[in-house]
């Protein structure tokens, strides 16, 4: 599988943009930034869009690819039953946008699908498997694969408090996420985000229970705090011997 990091941040400025993944060119994970990291040929070439969250910067590309590929076709859309909910009564409530749910009539250019907690579903060719994590809102991780392929599992937002979902995954590349620094601990724990500090807590936790520390790569960084995270975690991967680094526009991971 090719990784590539369309968007490495909780926000967005000319040189960083919010979260979304891109796996062998077919493959979403998270709607940050698909329209403004892909051409239109390759906005074509996605098969479906796997949504962890209803949070604007997990999902405010849907409305807008969906306005691309209009008449081009129907885009399956993955989520839990809060997203599902969310999404469809608001973000698209043929208000701020057409409702691209029932519109064109005859195919209407998204199909939204709601997920099953712990179930394995083929999803073009990759075994997904929803796992929920701990945020402010109902959210989910994917843990992926493909046939013969090691597997990733992907956090989106998340909080500390991850014993429960590592129970259900083991692999081979972790990307989840570290919003701020240290020194921000208590406002990232009231948010359910995670630092330096409590990412150690939980790969700690993982390797207690699974005997290794997979290799992470950490996005969802807020720009401004870039540097100062990312001394952090440098830290901390050479404190567990692991490799743990951040992610960047561009950046491409191969499993």
């Amino acid at each position: 599988m090719e990784i590539e990091v369309l968007g490495a941040h909780m926000t967005e400025i000319a040189a960083a943009k919010p979260t979304a993944l891109l796996v062998d060119g077919v493959l979403a994970l998270d709607a940050g930034s698909l329209c403004s990291s892909l051409s239109f040929p390759a906005q074509q070439k996605l098969k479906a869009i796997l949504i962890t969250h209803c949070h604007y910067d997990h999902v405010r590309d849907i409305p807008t690819i969906a306005m691309n590929i209009y008449r081009q076709g129907s885009l399956e859309v993955y989520l839990n039953s809060h997203t599902y909910e969310v999404l469809s009564t608001h973000l698209l409530d043929g208000q701020m946008y057409p409702n691209f749910l029932e519109q064109p009539p005859d195919n209407p250019a998204l199909r939204f699908v709601t997920l099953e907690p712990y179930r394995p579903v083929d999803i073009g060719g990759y075994t997904v498997l929803a796992v929920p994590v701990p945020h402010s809102v109902p959210t989910v991780g994917y843990q992926l694969s493909a046939q013969g392929s090691k597997s990733l599992f992907y956090t989106g937002d998340t909080g500390g408090g991850l014993s429960a979902c590592w129970e259900h995954v083991s692999p081979d590349l972790l990307i989840t996420e570290v919003s701020m620094p240290r020194r921000m601990e208590r406002l990232a724990r009231e948010t359910m985000h995670l630092t330096p500090g409590s990412l150690r807590e939980e790969l700690l936790r993982f390797r207690h229970m699974k005997g290794y520390v997979p290799a992470t790569v950490l996005i969802h960084v807020n720009p401004f705090l870039a540097d100062e995270i990312e001394t952090e975690v440098t830290e901390l991967a050479e404190e567990l011997g692991a490799s743990i680094t951040l992610g960047h526009e561009g950046t491409k991971l191969y499993l």
